[in-house]
């Protein structure tokens, strides 16, 4: 991937990467790049997925004040 791309962006172009594996009309050559294309796109999903897993980690300050961190979680929302 010589640009960045967002995370959305490289989900479509997998999306489409592995229709047209599907479709089965393409060349064993042609194939194999889209297979390698899908494992790019894969990598780079993966990457942006962990980076947002650590951004969403919330600090807590606890009375004593240490400060601990824990995984963002639905009850956070409230």
């Amino acid at each position: 991937m010589a640009k960045s791309i967002s995370f959305e962006e490289a989900m479509l172009k997998l999306e489409d990467s592995v229709a047209k594996l599907e479709n089965g009309n393409l060349s064993l050559d042609d194939s194999i790049t889209e297979f390698e294309n899908c494992v790019k796109l894969i990598k780079l999903c993966d990457e942006k997925l962990t980076v947002a897993k650590q951004k969403v980690r919330i600090l807590i300050e606890g009375e004593d004040g240490s400060v601990s961190d824990r995984p963002f979680s639905a009850e956070d929302e409230t």
